[in-house]
This record gives structure tokens, C-alpha cells and sequence, in this order.
């Protein structure tokens, strides 16, 4: 059997939502497909200073961050795509004239503005970063801020249509339903950067596999040969599917692993 290459999303494939952690069985998987010689990646709508703690529960080869904008190998920036600068200041601006408040991801940090917002969603996650030590200090009016995506929140008097056709131009926005939208530079997704790594080690399509739920692992999915769909998902992944696997509490990575021959 041939090297392999294995990809996993965070968020409801790696880590629960339900307990917040790794399962054990998962953790052990992944260990033990790297000791056959298989590169594990993990591969998150996040930026890297978002993913400390994954990064602490599990052993990778590397991470590939806010939907491609970055790849970590070794705690290394190997890659990176930033939001022009300008661009930036632009779309700070226009996040508010169009009615949507949100947080700005880089590899260094997580940005957002210094008052609370009139959107309650927005506040509880500022609120969970900020308790997790993940808000940086206050730099959303700085103009020198560069930013690799970026997500907003919307309410009952959003001007949607206006705000996504002034993006339209050079950023993707991806709808996670429940009015939150993740903005990332286009051509950039969770798939391209996939395709980075299996240029950078050489390794055929045929031979990499994903591990997905949710609407952001839909062009790694569309991507991948390979593509283990989560027992809780989004529908819109079924169509790219070619195993299904268990809940992630049901040890859903290791009978996938198992099943697959990948350890």
C-alpha cells in the first residue's frame, strides 16, 4: 500500500460538539496511521491562532488554516495568502455601512472591534474567545491590521445583497446558516490547499481522504477521490460522499480508519 494522505476538519469531524474533545479512539487512530508512514493534516475553516487547542490534542504532520489562506508544518508558516491591505480597510468599512458586525482571523490573532455588538451572537463567541485567552488586544481600527479571512453576523436589517456583491469581486462567502457567513479570499478553499501538499510530497489524488461535515468542506469534498462523511453533516456534502461513517462520539474517525485500511 502506497503512502496516503489524510485530512480532517475540526469542528463535528475531530472534535465534538458535544463533549469539546478528541475522543481517545480518534487521537490513537491518527497516531497510529502515522507510524505506517501516512501524512495526517488537519485541515480547518480556522486560522492558526484558532486552533492551539487541536493542536494540543492530536499528533500531525501539519495544519492547512482559514480555508487555504495558510499551511503550518512544524509550527513553520510554509504558505500564506493575506487580504491586501487596502482591501482590508475597505471591507471594515463597508461591514458596517451594510449593517453586519464580525471578526477578523489571521495567523496571529483574532481581531474585533472594541465595543460590544448590537448582534448577540457576535458577543457570545467574543465572549468564548476571550475566555479561551484568543482575542487579541485591540487592533480592528489599526490600518496596518492584515487579515487572511474573515467571518460576519448578520441581523433583520443587513443589506445582504449590497455587502456580498461589494465582496464578490475577490472574496468567496460561504453561508453557515443561522445568519453567519464565512468570507475567505477566492481561490482560496480547504481543497487548494490540499492540492498544495500533495504537490509539495508527491503523492497521487487516489491516495488522499477527507474527513468532513459541514458546508466549508464542501470543495474538499467535491475535490477528494477519497471523502468520509460524518454520521451528523450537511446535506449539501451527501452528493460527494463515498463512506459514511459514525458519530464522532460513536468513535465515527477510528471505525472510518479501520474500515478504510488506513490503519
Amino acid at each position: 500500500m502506497g503512502r496516503k494522505a489524510l485530512f480532517f476538519d475540526v469542528d463535528g469531524t475531530l472534535l465534538s460538539e458535544i463533549t469539546h474533545t478528541v475522543p481517545d479512539s480518534a487521537v490513537s487512530a491518527l497516531d497510529a496511521s502515522r507510524r505506517a508512514g501516512n501524512l495526517v493534516y488537519i485541515n480547518s475553516g480556522r486560522t492558526y491562532s484558532f486552533l492551539g487547542e487541536i493542536e494540543n490534542l492530536v499528533q500531525c504532520d501539519g495544519i492547512l488554516c482559514g480555508c487555504g489562506t495558510c499551511v503550518v508544518e512544524r509550527g513553520r508558516v510554509v504558505f500564506q495568502h493575506r487580504i491586501d491591505r487596502r482591501r482590508g480597510i475597505e471591507i471594515r468599512r463597508a461591514m458596517l455601512q451594510y449593517g453586519f458586525d464580525g471578526i477578523l482571523e489571521s495567523t496571529e490573532g483574532l481581531f474585533m472591534r472594541n465595543e460590544r455588538s448590537w448582534i448577540a451572537p457576535l458577543n457570545n463567541l467574543r465572549d468564548g474567545v476571550a475566555q479561551k485567552g484568543l482575542l487579541s488586544d485591540d487592533r480592528w481600527e489599526d490600518d496596518r491590521l492584515e487579515f487572511d479571512k474573515f467571518c460576519v453576523f448578520a441581523d433583520e436589517n443587513s443589506k445582504r445583497e449590497e455587502f456580498f456583491q461589494f465582496l464578490s469581486p475577490d472574496i468567496q462567502v460561504i453561508d453557515r446558516g443561522n445568519h453567519f457567513y464565512e468570507c475567505v479570499p477566492a481561490g482560496f478553499t480547504k481543497a487548494t490547499a490540499i492540492a498544495w501538499v500533495l504537490n509539495r510530497y508527491g503523492i497521487e489524488k487516489k491516495d488522499a481522504y477527507v474527513f468532513g461535515d459541514s458546508s466549508n468542506d464542501l470543495a474538499m469534498f467535491a475535490y477528494a477521490d477519497n471523502a468520509v462523511l460524518m454520521y451528523d453533516h450537511d446535506k449539501v456534502l451527501e452528493p460527494y460522499a463515498t463512506f459514511v461513517t459514525k458519530r464522532v462520539e460513536e468513535d465515527g474517525i477510528a471505525w472510518a480508519m479501520q474500515e478504510l485500511g488506513l490503519i
